[in-house]
């Protein structure tokens, strides 16, 4: 249910496959080690809490953990926040226009002061000396959404962006799985131009993954370039779905 994306003396870059049950979504969660300090990114839901608590110890004690990063509001993404916050002390991360919003997660009085707003821009994220870059992704798709991107092992954590339900854990075959990803994006991604606006940001990194919160990862050059042009060229959210704005009868 565990595995290492990548590693060397200092860094560590770690994937939990899936904890959640029944008719939860289901999810990834990814944990960033750097010079023994820990980011855990969008920790998930209450009954995945336990899960991931356990499965920590064998990469960093949780007492490591540095930070928690939130993508967006979404309750597979934050509703366990408050558990972290009060096993751990880190301080969490996340879009500015959330956090009053992530509060209503039962966040304690005692741990607001360590929700942290992230501006609509972005910021780098210092994990031990390694520059985390936090970038936006808003309205991809939710208003306020972030990424972060990781230079040393040069994986891009994507977020819903790239989400698709699939059993296996790389692509290989990438127009099958655009069919996956297809209706997904359509309805849940908000917005074309913000498509467009991500795909040309992106380009501008040098990745050698993208790692969504759902689904299979894209590995290698060739496969993180056949999602940003994928990305780029989609018709999504209100520009897809013109149609619907009409009165029920």
């Amino acid at each position: 249910m565990a595995d290492v994306l990548f590693e060397n003396d200092e860094h560590k870059c770690v994937f939990f496959e899936d904890f959640s049950e029944g008719e939860m979504i289901p999810s990834n969660q990814h944990l960033i080690i750097h010079k023994g300090k820990g980011m855990l990114l969008d920790p998930g839901g209450h009954k995945i809490y336990a899960k991931i608590f356990s499965a920590l110890p064998e990469y960093t004690p949780p007492s490591a953990l540095k930070y928690l990063f939130l993508s967006h509001q979404d309750p597979d993404i934050v509703a366990s926040v408050n558990a972290w916050l009060m096993v751990t002390d880190a301080d969490a991360y996340m879009p500015s226009i959330w956090t009053k919003f992530i509060a209503h997660f039962g966040v304690d009085g005692t741990a607001m002061k360590r929700m942290h707003g992230v501006p609509d821009e972005g910021r780098i994220l210092d994990l031990e000396g390694c520059p985390l870059k936090i970038i936006p992704a808003h309205f991809l798709h939710s208003a306020g959404n972030l990424q972060v991107y990781d230079p040393i092992s040069k994986i891009l954590y994507t977020g819903d962006l790239g989400a698709a339900i699939v059993e296996y854990r790389f692509v290989d075959d990438f127009a099958t799985h655009a069919q996956e990803m297809l209706g997904f994006h359509k309805r849940y991604m908000a917005s074309s131009t913000a498509c467009k606006l991500w795909a040309k940001m992106a380009r501008q990194l040098d990745i050698e993954m993208i790692a969504p919160q759902h689904g299979a990862m894209f590995k290698g050059k060739d496969q993180v370039n056949a999602f940003i042009d994928w990305v780029e060229g989609l018709e999504v959210g209100a520009d897809y779905m013109q149609d619907v704005y009409q009165i029920p009868s």
